[in-house]
């Protein structure tokens, strides 16, 4: 019932929240909406981390925006076409991005835990289920970590990268919820030490 009147108000997501937790005491049905990319707003706050490789995902873990840093660092995701910038994707099926975790089965371990608790927050099961299949069928190793069913937050912790300029670069890393996006989250590496900043920074700044 709340949800005719809801529709029949036109009320936005926000005011539609709010009518479920005055009648029921509790927000209603999350409904997954793929992502349309960010507002210039948000993409300004990824460019203004000038050391720091920020991006944000989908759901389904595609990658949808991203700053300089996290071009030099992590992946030029500007030069993958959209359907390539896929997390999960990178993770079992680039050997680059394979090589350059320092304990490859533990990060793709986790990614597919909180991949799947994501998809799930979101409501997105049945748009991940594609992804899913087609990964199941492209790599062995994924098909056997997603029947284990583990689950966990992404968190807060630190990342080990080999880097193919810097060497070993560690990060520590956090996740961050969007406003009204529950599709969407931001992540933000910083850099573990000032070293490291001054590193990256090398990357991405033009020679004097």
């Amino acid at each position: 019932m709340l949800d005719r009147i809801a529709q029949a108000l036109r009320l936005t997501d926000v005011e539609r929240e709010h009518l479920f937790l005055l009648g029921l005491g509790r927000p209603p049905e999350v409904r997954y909406r793929a992502a349309e990319g960010v507002t210039p707003r948000l993409q300004r706050v990824l460019d203004a981390m000038e050391t720091s490789p920020a991006l944000v995902k989908t759901a389904c873990w595609d990658v949808v925006a991203w700053n300089r840093a996290a071009a030099a660092v992590l992946t030029d995701y500007g030069a993958l076409p959209p359907e390539r910038r896929n997390v999960l994707r990178m993770i079992f099926c680039d050997p680059g991005v394979r090589a350059a975790q320092h304990d490859w089965e533990q990060v793709a371990r986790f990614v597919v835990a909180v991949f799947r608790i994501d998809a799930a927050r979101a409501g997105a099961a049945a748009e991940v289920d594609p992804l899913v299949e087609e990964l199941c069928g492209s790599s062995p190793e994924f098909a056997a970590i997603w029947r284990d069913n583990d689950v966990r937050s992404h968190g807060d912790g630190v990342k080990h990268l080999r880097h193919p300029v810097l060497g070993s670069i560690a990060m520590e890393y956090s996740a961050f919820a969007i406003d009204g996006r529950p599709d969407l989250a931001m992540v933000v590496y910083n850099p573990a030490a000032p070293a490291d900043a001054e590193r990256i920074g090398s990357l991405i700044r033009p020679p004097a």
